[in-house]
């Protein structure tokens, strides 16, 4: 356990912080599920920016590799280019 005051103020600080990334990194791969599955390029065409930004919001505190994140975005836009 730890025994100085900002080993434990860290501890709690990680905690708090992974608790984020997970909420936003569940949040952004369930958006992206959905506009994998959408068959409507309207819907789709709304969506895009939604979930790019997102993606990018990611990207930008290191929760995402930003390589990850740019073959995301160039695969989704890829796929609703596709529909319509």
């Amino acid at each position: 356990m730890a025994h100085h005051k900002s080993a434990k103020k860290r501890i709690k600080q990680d905690s708090v912080i992974r608790l984020r990334n997970r909420y936003y990194k569940k949040s952004t791969r369930t958006l992206i599920k959905k506009l994998r599955e959408l068959e409507d390029s309207a819907t789709a065409k709304e969506l895009l920016p939604k979930v790019i930004s997102m993606v990018d919001k990611l990207a930008k505190r290191n929760t995402w590799h930003r390589n990850k994140a740019a073959n995301l975005k160039s695969k989704l836009t890829k796929h609703v280019n596709k529909l319509g």
